[in-house]
């Protein structure tokens, strides 16, 4: 039993790190209106942007991770504006294939600088503490620090694009770009504002990334692979139903770890899978 409750904790602190991966996909398809294939490789490079001013530059880890947070935002406004605007005009086909040379591009330039070796970021001996709730069952600080920040970047992205100006004119384009040039909202400026957004969940991702599991210049796909599956059962634009859905897809993991280790990858896929014929609009689909 108690290895059960071990074993459920550690889900839901995996499902939260899954969760803030899928956060910033879920608004570049719910909002943007497209899927960004370089999505994982944005989170690794945010990871090895942390990794570097920890290490390189000997800046504290907290000082660092708040530096990562303009940086993404930056990035991401940078990257609409002058690169994905453009061919999201050409059409979607046009955006998947920018955002797939994105990735290459991103992956070799890592690999040129850093190698292909396995990394991660030290917390001191942060990582191996733990709070014991009850007599052998244990949960690890820096887990629940990730399930905490999760549930803390949903719930501010659900109050900035739904209690906000800014969010309700993004929301506005995203539902009909064509009426939000007509009441004169500056379009473009909107999407780069929530491509921005995405920004800021990459880069708190890849900073939790960092610290609590390997990464190196290939982890972009497998990553983006997760994030993808999370969004498509939370359904559409339900940011919470993103956390649901990526404690879902770890409990499966963890539950075909415990049987074979070689199963842990494909016991979240098949529970992709088969919540996907059952709800294939999502857990949480818009009405």
């Amino acid at each position: 039993m108690i290895d059960i409750l071990n074993q459920a904790l550690q889900a839901l602190m995996l499902g939260g790190l899954y969760a803030m991966f899928a956060l910033g996909l879920s608004v570049s398809v719910g909002v943007l209106r497209f899927v960004n294939v370089a999505h994982g490789d944005m989170i690794v490079l945010l990871s090895f942007l942390f990794m570097s001013l920890v290490q390189s530059l000997g800046v504290p880890v907290l000082v660092a991770a708040l530096l990562t947070v303009p940086a993404g935002m930056g990035f991401g406004w940078v990257l609409q504006r002058g690169v994905l605007q453009r061919a999201a005009n050409l059409g979607e086909l046009q955006v998947i294939l920018v955002t797939f040379g994105l990735s290459i591009v991103i992956q070799n330039v890592l690999l040129a600088g850093f190698g292909a070796d396995p990394r991660k970021v030290s917390l001191g001996g942060l990582e191996a503490q733990s709070i014991p709730l009850a007599a052998g069952v244990n949960v690890g600080i820096v887990p629940l620090l990730i399930v905490v920040a999760a549930i803390v970047l949903i719930y501010l992205l659900d109050r900035i694009l739904h209690h906000t100006a800014i969010g309700v004119a993004i929301r506005a384009v995203a539902d009909s770009n064509a009426a939000a040039r007509l009441n004169g909202l500056p379009v473009n400026k909107l999407f780069a504002a929530a491509m921005a957004i995405v920004g800021i969940t990459v880069a708190v991702a890849g900073d939790f990334m960092a610290v609590w599991t390997n990464f190196d210049p290939s982890s972009g796909p497998s990553r983006l692979l997760i994030a993808f599956e999370v969004v498509v059962l939370a359904g559409l634009g339900s940011y919470w139903g993103v956390l649901l859905a990526g404690i879902l897809i770890a409990m499966a993991q963890t539950i075909g770890a415990s049987i074979d280790s070689a199963y842990q990858v494909v016991g979240g896929h098949v529970m992709f899978l088969i919540l996907f014929l059952i709800r294939p609009n999502g857990l949480f689909p818009k009405i």
